[in-house]
């Protein structure tokens, strides 16, 4: 009888999903979410939509990889500095300007590792750093975009940008500080961002569908990816300034600029392998892996106050209770992060309750909207899988 209610529940689940196809809401999504109960893992799946509208029509599938967008600076950047610092090779109380020299300059020579993974070391949240490329691309006719210069150069202007504020005293959500950690991580190691990744958390979780995708060194104007993996992405935005569909390349404007492997975006992934990801995460927290420590998993897991109302931990995002994407239920030992592209992961780390949410809202959709879906898809998983 229970599985049966539960069942019936979580079809409010898939009907909310499928209205906000019809709606135009979004093309397609993928959404997978497990906890276990009374000695039994629930699981759901929901496949439906369109990957691709244009160029072409394709189906969305489970295997289907998505642009995860910010979901970088979780799975990547903040696992990256998550392993060095269990390794010992960095201190979150270290300068960053320890491994990052030119980053004391402008006075933020006291600025630690912390203050970028909570978002209040006082940068800029964003710059438009690629459209300072397409001018000079278009006053020298030389190309900058995508290539290793151009990656250097905007490189050097965040580590020399000045702040507007002081360290601690707020924190705002921002892609310049995980720009920093990219480098960082680069610095502390001596191997790319992308390779570190690879070889220090996708290939030991198993996350064989999880890559960044260099642009090729001799330019950036079509997509590096192959034409057969292509085909196996959702689509995302029409560009104006790219003069195409982005399918199989980076959407974020600085990581495409940047070559395509940045601290802050870049990568991508299918739903399994994000599910394969936080299962991990979260065995770890509770000690049944020794993929990631288990100390510093739980250390990373909490709020740092920084300041005291900020519901930043380390590289992620808790639960704001009234306005939070994971809904009403996630406990407060839970973390999370979004994509703008359309993709989101929640972990409630004491109810074991998993949510991976990818979507392709920003492709081709017939209005934009503040795309308040996930809250409520959140709260109808969680009430079908905790069903009397």
């Amino acid at each position: 009888m229970k599985r049966s209610l539960i069942k019936r529940k979580l079809g409010k689940v898939e009907r909310a999903l499928d209205k906000s196809i019809e709606s135009a809401e979004i093309p397609g999504a993928v959404v997978l979410a497990r906890m276990p109960r009374e000695e039994e893992l629930l699981e759901f799946s929901w496949v439906r939509g369109l990957a691709c509208i244009r160029p072409e029509r394709l189906p969305m599938t489970r295997q289907t990889v998505f642009d995860l967008a910010s979901l970088t600076k979780t799975m990547a950047t903040t696992t990256a500095i998550l392993c060095l610092v269990s390794d010992g090779a960095v201190s979150l109380d270290d300068p960053v300007a320890k491994y990052l020299p030119s980053f004391a300059d402008r006075s933020k020579e006291e600025i630690k590792v912390r203050h970028l993974l909570t978002h209040s070391a006082g940068l800029k949240p964003w710059r438009g750093f690629h459209e300072v490329l397409i001018q000079k691309e278009r006053k020298t006719g030389e190309r900058l975009i995508g290539t290793p210069e151009g990656r250097d150069w905007i490189l050097d202007r965040v580590l020399r940008s000045g702040l507007v504020h002081e360290p601690g005293e707020a924190a705002v959500y921002g892609d310049l500080d995980f720009i920093v950690l990219g480098a960082l991580v680069e610095a502390a190691t001596h191997t790319a961002l992308d390779a570190f990744c690879k070889e220090r958390i996708f290939d030991p979780l198993g996350m064989t569908e999880t890559q960044f995708f260099p642009l090729a060194v001799d330019g950036a104007s079509e997509p590096a990816m192959p034409e057969g993996l292509r085909r196996r992405v959702a689509a995302t935005e029409n560009c104006s300034w790219r003069e195409r569909i982005l399918w199989g390349e980076v959407h974020d404007p600085n990581a495409f600029a940047m070559g395509g492997v940045a601290g802050h975006a870049g990568l991508f992934s299918t739903a399994d392998d994000v599910m394969k990801f936080a299962q991990a995460f979260l065995d770890a927290w509770h000690g049944r892996n020794d993929l990631l420590s288990q100390e510093w998993v739980r250390a990373f897991s909490e709020r740092q106050r920084m300041p005291e109302n900020s519901d930043w931990a380390l590289g992620w995002d808790t639960p704001t209770p009234g306005v939070s994407s994971s809904g009403q239920y996630f406990s407060e030992k839970s973390v999370g992060h979004l994509g703008f592209t359309g993709t989101s992961l929640w972990i409630d780390l004491e109810r074991e309750a998993i949510v991976v949410m990818l979507t392709n809202r920003v492709h081709m959709v017939a209005k934009r909207s503040k795309f308040e879906l996930r809250p409520r898809i959140h709260d109808l998983i969680i009430e079908g899988l905790t069903a009397d």
